[in-house]
């Protein structure tokens, strides 16, 4: 008798243990701190929306400026690349013999 009121005794609480729920907590993402997030989410959506356009700004601002470097640069490069085409052309227009003394 003493055996099965242990053994319910156990079953019992090994049920209780099963049904109780896991306990929440808050962790801080890699690369930014708990109050960091905390901040940020209490912060009204208005100031959050204005963070982010400026963001998005600034970031267009910069590949366009990127863009137009890239752009200028590949510009004085082909301007380079045909002026030393055409002299290359010219100087090779003089060397050829000429086709009036060729037999067929």
């Amino acid at each position: 008798m003493m055996l099965k009121l242990i053994c319910l005794k156990q079953w019992y609480q090994r049920r209780v243990r099963g049904t109780r729920k896991a306990v929440k907590f808050q962790r801080s993402i890699q690369g930014a701190t708990l109050e960091h997030i905390l901040a940020k989410r209490n912060q009204k959506p208005e100031v959050r929306k204005a963070q982010r356009e400026q963001l998005i700004r600034s970031q267009k601002e910069k590949s366009k400026a990127k863009k137009e470097a890239k752009v200028a640069k590949k510009k004085t490069d082909t301007k380079a690349v045909r002026a030393g085409q055409k002299k290359i052309n010219k100087g090779n227009t003089k060397s050829k013999p000429a086709r009036s003394n060729v037999m067929m």
